[in-house]
């Protein structure tokens, strides 16, 4: 199987060819100096010339707050962009991985979501991934879509980095406990990608890691982890004002991947995330 992954230099993208390496699996990384997504011409040439068998999507706008402020290029990289990329894949026969969000639903109750409920952003970058799921689901005969959660990884920047690096300058902080969800690590995602592409179950699956928490139960653990001693006070989404809404609910029912291996407590791979940083 031959495997074309786009933002590769992300959190995510730089996983998984780490992962399609590992199994000996021909793939190749590509990224903005590479190709511009926006362009379809360059897109459709450049997957073209690859010519694989699967293209695993994990390039994205993925600034929420920012994407209110910045909404035509947040829509022309998370829907014209996917729209091409989908493009290419339905001139060249491939298959197609595209990476969406939970944030594609209203986080409304307190039920995890499940594939088959309607999505209904409340933020633009959520929005503009809904979108991007269309263009997918319009175009490609053979898709999964995976939405995921709260990522972390290595390569980039995420929350468990930012927590460790105020950790430096500050005693005290304040982190929202209202809003629930499922951190993902991009190390476990990366596993369960591979091995989702080599069987032919295509559509929307729902992939984190195991357990629910606050970003508050999040920022705690990160802490106990990495054993630093440091203050951290619940707050509301009221008191913690950003420029895009957060969905209160971001539990994401894994049903839909029970016939894959589970991804390991979110817990246990923030110990080893921690550990890879330290060493």
């Amino acid at each position: 199987m031959k495997v074309l992954v786009t933002g590769a230099k992300g959190q995510l993208g730089f996983d998984v060819i780490k992962r399609l390496k590992a199994e000996d699996m021909e793939c190749i990384g590509a990224d903005i100096d590479d190709f511009n997504i926006i362009d379809e011409a360059q897109t459709v040439d450049y997957i073209s010339n690859y010519s694989p068998d699967i293209v695993i999507h994990c390039a994205a706008y993925t600034a929420v707050d920012k994407a209110e402020q910045e909404q035509d290029k947040c829509y022309n990289i998370n829907v014209l962009g996917t729209r091409n990329v989908s493009i290419a894949c339905k001139k060249n026969k491939c298959k197609m991985v595209y990476i969406s969000t939970d944030y594609v639903f209203d986080g409304t109750g307190e039920k995890p979501f499940e594939v088959t409920d309607k999505p209904d952003p409340i933020n633009y970058y959520g929005y503009t991934k809904y979108l991007g799921e269309r263009e997918v689901i319009d175009l490609i005969e053979k898709y999964y879509i995976i939405r995921i959660s709260w990522v972390f990884g290595i390569n980039g920047n995420n929350f468990v980095k930012t927590m460790l690096n105020l950790a430096k300058t500050k005693s005290e902080i304040s982190v929202v406990s209202d809003q629930i969800g499922s951190p993902t690590s991009t190390y476990d995602l990366s596993i369960l990608i591979v091995e989702m592409i080599k069987q032919n179950q295509y559509g929307i699956f729902h992939a984190t890691n195991e357990g629910f928490c606050s970003w508050y139960d999040f920022a705690c653990e990160i802490f106990k982890q990495a054993n630093i001693k440091i203050k951290v006070n619940p707050i509301s989404s009221e008191g913690y004002k950003t420029l895009a809404k957060r969905p209160r609910n971001s539990r994401l029912s894994k049903t839909s991947i029970e016939k894959y291996n589970k991804l390991p407590n979110w817990k246990i791979s923030v110990s080893k995330f921690i550990n890879k940083l330290v060493l």
